[in-house]
């Protein structure tokens, strides 16, 4: 067994790794070689300095608050591009709309063959041809129609409402749309101010918060909108 040959071997040698095969007379042959070849023993050294070295290093642990400063990051990156952020949105508006157009033609058969069973046995009800329709004491609401909800608010501050003259439990009412993933894809202020100031500070909120998607037949659906209230409350000494 040549020197060339020995240093291609020499990492699986070290660790016991040597490709499958006569694994034993090449481990023995190696061995052999290196007993005879001072060569091969000082690069064999080496690789066994290096395996010390990277075994003592420490593993680097990243911060604790590490998520957060890239989310901050994040949203300051996004207030100081506002034309990038406009774009974005209105991205997002047109594919909403899009989706809310073309997802009701494409009713699977089955849901298409429920809705025209039901127009039937309602038709067929106005028309007294069969028992009139009542409730029972057991009835119970169904989940297949659930409008969105709010789940996690950010913990951010909305600042600024009272400075401009809007105080009260409900200084500012903002309406939410969300997408099927439960994040909030635009908003509309329906009253307080709306400044600059206000919306960067709506925008860190809404990307942070988590919503529960409206549902439409059990299954998540994009268009929900959800309302929310701010309020600025100042305490004087």
């Amino acid at each position: 067994m040549n020197c060339e040959k020995v240093r291609k071997l020499l990492p699986g040698y070290l660790d016991d790794a040597i490709p499958a095969g006569a694994w034993t007379d090449t481990h023995v042959s190696v061995g052999r070689h290196l007993e005879s070849c001072a060569v091969c023993r000082e690069e064999l050294r080496a690789y066994q300095t290096m395996s010390s070295v990277m075994s003592s290093v420490q593993r680097a642990v990243p911060p604790a608050d590490l998520a957060l400063q890239i989310r901050v990051a994040a949203a300051q990156r996004l207030s100081d591009r506002d034309w990038l952020h406009w774009a974005r949105r209105a991205q997002t508006r047109a594919e909403l709309v899009l989706k809310n157009i073309l997802e009701p033609l494409a009713i699977p058969a089955t849901g298409g063959f429920t809705v025209a069973f039901i127009v039937f046995v309602m038709v067929c009800q106005l028309l007294g041809l069969g028992v009139p329709l009542r409730a029972v004491t057991n009835d119970s609401p169904t989940n297949l129609l659930q409008p969105a909800r709010l789940e996690t608010l950010a913990p951010f501050p909305i600042t600024g409402l009272e400075e401009s003259g809007h105080a009260g439990p409900h200084a500012l009412l903002v309406e939410a749309t969300v997408n099927s993933q439960g994040e909030a894809v635009s908003y509309r202020i329906l009253s307080g101010p709306d400044t600059d100031t206000v919306r960067r500070q709506l925008d860190l909120v809404l990307l942070f918060s988590r919503f529960r998607p409206e549902m439409s037949f059990g299954r998540f659906t994009s268009g929900g909108r959800v309302v929310l209230s701010f309020s600025d409350i100042s305490i004087r000494g």
